[in-house]
């Protein structure tokens, strides 16, 4: 069988067991420095990877991408509506109606951010019919005041389903009395669980909105759902231009751009910081090889000898260093891949075990991990490039030991 000699003797180098222990130590701590680099590196990526997704998924599935707005109330809002479905980007359009307020039961009182919906239009553009624990959207109807509100604020004002409580609106109403504020009691009609958002938002009928706000019936705006959220800024841009009258248009990116931008900045960070994990593993590849060199000076002056061009030596520590850096690769992949996969369950059986709650202050209760193959490419590509160019210099250095000075003193 045809083996190219400086593959054949690179790899025997690889497998024989050297004189010197501690070369072979150097060369297993490169190896599995190089494996640990990459399964951390790919593990914690996909971590925040989780935490971005749900990011996206939870905040922006419940406020608005984007919204087209108008001076004036708009009372024939589906006909905008559908022309804005029309648009290719677009997946859903829904009117809203916002107004804040407080809401009081019980003795406690808590401040809200309530808007009006049309149920079978929000379902186009949030998730919340996808999160209800109990009741339903599809219970607003005009004129029932019913309202439908997260779970961590029932549980702090101490409500259950079907229960009263008291919207109190910051716009007052001059009466004998004097100027008071304006209230109105609503019945619970559901309950929904996303997060941190569920102690900040409510959800009432569309009319029963306007109607507290003392408007002819109609909506504040439509708010859209786009196939990309990114394209929002651009796209809304777009509807608003094409839209006859005078409308402007809103984003996600001016209310939580900020967040989006600093999960990708830290992510940038902790990926540059953990690739050191990688580089200084493959310079454990070049002092191990150096070593390997200085050991085998002999070995090389025989070769040399024997009629081994330069450039078959160099190609033989090469071999070698790659073979070290390639099954690091491998392994740290594999690892990498197998912990992202089910880092969640092991850190949920531990935080369940133990009692620690160590998600309680976040917007969700579990460890997200979320692995893009795309990642896992880039972080091979690099370690295998990392660990190449490590057995450059080695390589180089033994292709120029001149055999009458190695041989000198055997």
């Amino acid at each position: 069988m045809f083996k190219p000699i400086s593959l054949y003797i690179g790899l025997r180098y690889t497998r024989a067991r050297r004189s010197n222990h501690f070369i072979s130590f150097i060369a297993l701590v490169s190896m599995i420095g190089l494996t640990l680099g990459v399964a951390v590196l790919i593990t914690v990526l996909s971590v925040m990877n989780g935490f971005d997704r749900e990011l996206k998924n939870r905040v922006l599935g419940m406020i608005p991408q984007a919204t087209v707005s108008s001076t004036q109330i708009l009372t024939d809002w589906p006909v905008l509506a559908n022309k804005i479905e029309q648009h290719k980007h677009v997946t859903g359009a829904a009117p809203f109606t916002q107004l804040q307020g407080m809401l009081t039961a019980q003795g406690q009182v808590a401040g809200i951010m309530v808007t009006g919906i049309e149920p079978e239009y929000e379902k186009k553009v949030s998730i919340i019919q996808n999160h209800m624990v109990e009741g339903s959207i599809d219970q607003l109807k005009k004129g029932e005041y019913g309202i439908v509100l997260g779970k961590r604020m029932t549980d702090a004002l101490g409500l259950r389903m079907n229960d009263k409580v008291t919207l109190v609106l910051p716009e007052a109403t001059p009466s004998p009395a004097g100027v008071v504020p304006r209230f109105k009691r609503f019945t619970i009609v559901g309950i929904f669980s996303i997060g941190e958002v569920d102690s900040t938002f409510g959800y009432i009928a569309l009319n029963d909105a306007s109607t507290l706000l003392r408007l002819p019936d109609g909506a504040q705006g439509v708010r859209m759902k786009f196939d990309d959220i990114f394209q929002a800024p651009v796209v809304s841009k777009e509807i608003v231009q094409e839209l006859p009258g005078n409308f402007y248009a809103s984003d996600w990116t001016y209310t939580q751009g900020n967040l989006f931008s600093a999960i990708q900045m830290e992510k940038a960070m902790v990926g540059l910081l953990l690739l050191l994990i990688v580089v200084v593993a493959a310079f454990n590849i070049v002092s191990s090889l150096v070593m390997v060199v200085t050991d085998k000076k002999s070995d090389i002056a025989i070769l040399r000898t024997l009629g081994a061009s330069p450039k078959t030596i160099t190609r033989i520590f090469m071999v070698q260093g790659t073979v070290i850096g390639v099954v690091g690769t491998v392994a740290g992949t594999i690892l990498g891949v197998i912990s992202a996969l089910s880092i969640g369950k092991i850190v949920g059986w531990i935080d369940t075990t133990f009692q620690l709650h160590l998600f309680d202050v976040y917007f969700i209760s579990y460890l997200p991990s979320y692995l893009r193959w795309s990642d896992v490419v880039i972080i091979v590509t690099l370690s295998f490039l990392l660990s190449f160019i490590a057995t450059i210099y080695p390589a180089r250095r033994a292709a120029k030991i001149q055999p009458a000075e190695a041989l000198r003193y055997e």
